[in-house]
């Protein structure tokens, strides 16, 4: 079996997510710079994990290793139990695709398409058809209040509709890993804490294994545990 397939337990038990001494280092004219540096984390399906680190510790580096945008320098990333360091960019795309939803704290919404259209097309491009693929979208939609706003562009969104918009697409194609940068810090206080709820229904409804980065302690208290980076490690929070 090549190193590419090799699983950490069977597809029943294998972790959602398992970072395993993950290394990531950037060169810069004043020379190699490490920003992580054997990070090491274990997501199990249905636990959402906060991560709470100040800026310039290497959070966004850590989210994009997890969510297969960048490769480590050391290390493995594993998803639903499958070692993903050796697989090529397609089959790394396929598995964002179909396995990982990301919501980033801006919405990143196509502003030429409606929401319903922004939370079809993600599936569409991983093979559903159209019509299951709308069917789904307004559910989700609705399931985030959003009745009546289906064919809404993104600019006649409020900031809470479009991320909430932005959120039902992460979970559009039904991923196992959901990862978050700061999801409602966009938002004002009493619409961060309603879009942040029914996130956090939303992902638990789902039994998803979810990371979720966020300054707001308030937030990470209402998730099962919380994690930081300390010189470049993963550590309790």
């Amino acid at each position: 079996m090549s190193e590419g397939l090799r699983v950490t337990g069977t597809p029943e038990n294998a972790p959602a997510l398992e970072l395993r001494a993950v290394e990531r280092r950037y060169r810069t004219e004043a020379g190699e710079l490490p920003v992580l540096r054997g990070a090491d984390l274990t997501l199990t399906p249905g636990e959402i994990v906060a991560l709470v680190a100040p800026s310039g510790t290497g959070k966004s580096t850590l989210l994009h290793l997890a969510g297969l945008l960048e490769r480590p320098d050391a290390g493995e990333v594993f998803v639903a139990g499958r070692a993903a360091g050796t697989l090529s960019d397609d089959q790394r795309t396929a598995i964002r695709r179909g396995t990982i939803g990301f919501v980033y704290q801006f919405h990143h919404l196509l502003p030429e398409f409606t929401a319903e259209e922004n939370i079809a097309l993600p599936q569409m491009a991983a093979g559903a058809p159209r019509a299951a693929a709308r069917a789904r979208a307004t559910g989700l939609l609705h399931a985030f209040g959003l009745q009546g706003r289906e064919q809404h562009r993104p600019g006649k969104l409020s900031g809470g509709e479009q991320q909430r918009v932005a959120i039902a697409r992460a979970l559009a194609n039904r991923p196992r890993v959901l990862l978050a940068d700061e999801p409602t810090g966009n938002l004002d206080v009493g619409t961060s804490d309603r879009v942040f709820r029914e996130l956090l229904e939303a992902v638990r409804g789902q039994g998803l294994a979810a990371l979720i980065a966020t300054h707001n302690p308030d937030l990470a208290a209402r998730m099962d545990r919380v994690v930081t980076l300390r010189d470049g490690k993963i550590v309790a929070g």
